[in-house]
């Protein structure tokens, strides 16, 4: 009986520390350098796979566990992280990404967005291998039929929570990867050259006529160009079409 006593109480200790552990904590994400608040940020727990956004006031709130690493990731800015230690407040700063390349027209150059994505790739490397789904479907069972068999673990992946997060990461560093081709060739010079734009006027034009990803890596230099010339004879003829409306209480 003493025995079954000592082994209760050693069981439940052991659960009341463990619950002991969960704590929560909440936070603000700042741009860095104008201080203001961002939001639709992605906080990403690494040890739990867990993820989600910031409210409309850039705020948020968690349950951790000390030693805790959260990640914050949101598309323009390089990624924060901060490990969770005795606080009980955590602020992100994130800076916007700025790739210092020379602005001139090239199709081939664009070999530092992607040294930009693969070390991002290695800095995040857990996220990655949670995210892979892999082949789903495998080939020659241990019978040595030869027949398609279902891989366990990737149909895990790909449908835990832990694997949904890791590939929402994923995108969004991906997504940065893409913008950061966009700008090499849509660079301000560039326009500056073919429009006169400049200052105010080439950022708002830079901003409504973005051209895709994909047009990008398929243009020549010459398709670029009349794209840009285009397109500013649209702006012209209507400077706000594209324009993005302020956000409400900004």
């Amino acid at each position: 009986m003493k025995k079954i006593i000592c082994l209760f109480l050693l069981l439940f200790f052991n659960r009341s520390e463990l619950h002991a552990q969960d704590r929560t904590v909440q936070g603000i994400v700042f741009d860095l350098n104008s201080k203001q608040r961002l939001t639709r940020v992605y906080i990403y727990n690494t040890r739990t796979g867990e993820g989600f956004y910031n409210t409309t006031k850039g705020e948020f709130k968690t349950i951790v566990h000390d030693g805790d690493v959260l990640v914050a990731a949101l598309q323009g800015y390089g990624v924060d992280t901060v490990s969770i230690r005795s606080e009980n407040t955590v602020l992100f700063y994130l800076k916007r990404n700025s790739i210092q390349l020379q602005e001139v027209v090239v199709r081939d150059s664009v070999k530092s967005p992607a040294n930009q994505l693969k070390a991002r790739q290695e800095e995040f490397n857990t996220a990655y291998s949670k995210g892979r789904v892999g082949d789903i479907f495998t080939t020659g069972g241990s019978n040595g039929g030869g027949g398609a068999g279902l891989s366990i673990n990737a149909l895990y992946s790909l449908l835990s929570r832990e694997g949904r997060n890791a590939r929402l990461l994923q995108k969004i560093i991906e997504r940065d990867y893409r913008d950061a081709i966009i700008d090499y060739r849509f660079t301000n010079s560039l326009i500056n050259r073919v429009t006169g734009l400049n200052g105010e006027q080439l950022k708002d034009f830079k901003q409504q006529y973005k051209p895709g990803y994909y047009f990008i890596i398929e243009a020549n230099d010459y398709d670029l160009i009349e794209f840009i010339r285009k397109s500013y004879a649209n702006y012209l003829e209507n400077p706000a079409a594209y324009r993005l409306q302020p956000l409400k209480g900004y």
